[in-house]
């Protein structure tokens, strides 16, 4: 048993208060959160700055580490997409090697549970042994070849049948984006995922040439299909956005994750909270830099009832697996954005959204969530320029 303070601690209500210790059983759960004062300072832990929870890393692609530093910043989402499907060549043993880095990698990083996107079984061996939590995203798509959905699915079943299902892993099947998954593929995830609560993501409004597609069929997405070979001519959806189209395909009654949302705005949210009660909106700030060098407007989304989580997307579109990192970005691009209220989207809100916050995401009795300090920076504050160290 471990017995643990600082100059504050940040509580289940979402707050940094002083005065407070932490007590951990030796397997990591919490026994109790009460007043310093209880012990001796010999009997305790001090640390400086802050003690927090776990990350949740609520997105993130695992079995594309291999491709750090490959693919150039700030080329857009469509060439960014085009060089990932096609960069393919490389030897299994680097792939898998550079899989478990990046595992070791979050988990140094504090991350406590992942929501990882998955398309191959690569991953999975390194996901069985981690500490981390996985969550496997089996992701689907066709290039809206509706007729032709079981024929793309096929594969990604495999795959999704050999996914990690113990040790805390859950698994679902996902599609990818409005722009590559047809109605007939969206209704084949539905009624793979039926029944038990589930979580599912989808990547979306990343990009304006998404919205183009949709509202008037046109853009550089018309090109895309065409250097992969595919037609579209079939797709009529003018008018419909990308949004309003992959939720009248999906299903309400789970957790679903909005990844990215560049372009989203209040609307989008007010029509997506309509539509289902357990949205969150995922935000990855570094790799939409990465990307597309421009982020979503988080005062316009703020203004609604979006209930925002943390990832880290991939080491193609990232330079490191962090969700600290993440949150630095934040500060520094959104100044009015509280320290406080980030932390909540990156543990709390994030085990609620991977259904895992009766494990993870606060310090609460019964609890397994890590334990992390938060150090103040050179001028005795928390702030973007602090650090995060793994206690427990």
């Amino acid at each position: 048993m471990r017995k643990l303070t600082a100059d504050c601690i940040y509580t289940p209500e979402g707050v940094f208060e002083s005065d407070k210790a932490i007590v951990v059983s030796e397997l990591g759960e919490i026994l109790a959160l009460v007043p310093r004062q209880q012990y001796s300072s010999s009997e305790i832990e001090q640390y400086k700055g802050a003690l927090i929870p776990g990350f949740i890393n609520a997105h993130c692609h695992l079995e594309l580490a291999h491709l750090k530093g490959c693919i150039a910043t700030g080329t857009g989402l469509i060439p960014f997409i085009t060089q990932v499907v096609k960069m393919r060549d490389f030897p299994k043993e680097q792939i898998l090697k550079a899989i478990a880095e990046a595992d070791a990698e979050m988990y140094a990083n504090g991350i406590q549970a992942v929501g990882d996107i998955s398309n191959q079984v690569d991953s999975f061996e390194t996901k069985k042994l981690s500490p981390i939590h996985y969550y496997t995203f089996v992701e689907l798509f066709d290039f809206l070849q509706g007729s032709k959905a079981s024929e793309f699915a096929a594969p990604y079943l495999k795959v999704y049948e050999e996914a990690p299902f113990e040790n805390g892993n859950r698994k679902s099947l996902v599609p990818h984006a409005p722009y590559s998954v047809s109605k007939e593929l969206h209704q084949l995830i539905v009624e793979a995922n039926r029944g038990a609560k589930k979580t599912v993501s989808l990547h979306n409004q990343e990009t304006n040439a998404e919205s183009e597609l949709f509202l008037n069929q046109s853009g550089p997405f018309l090109q895309f299909f065409k250097d992969f070979g595919f037609s579209i001519d079939h797709f009529n959806e003018r008018g419909l956005s990308s949004l309003s189209y992959a939720l009248e395909n999906m299903d309400p009654f789970h957790r679903t994750l909005l990844v990215h949302n560049t372009m989203s705005t209040p609307d989008d949210v007010t029509n997506a909270l309509a539509w289902g009660k357990q949205v969150y909106w995922v935000t990855c700030p570094n790799a939409n830099l990465y990307i597309e060098n421009r982020l979503p407007n988080y005062q316009a989304l703020l203004s609604t009832d979006a209930v925002f989580a943390l990832g880290t997307d991939s080491l193609s579109s990232n330079w490191k697996l962090s969700i600290w990192s993440e949150i630095q970005t934040l500060l520094r691009y959104n100044s009015y954005l509280k320290l406080e209220d980030l932390i909540q989207w990156g543990t709390l809100n994030g085990a609620k959204a991977l259904g895992m916050e009766g494990e993870l995401g606060s310090f609460e009795v019964g609890k397994k969530p890590g334990v992390l300090n938060l150090g103040f920076d050179s001028e005795g504050k928390l702030s973007f320029h602090s650090e995060v160290v793994r206690v427990i």
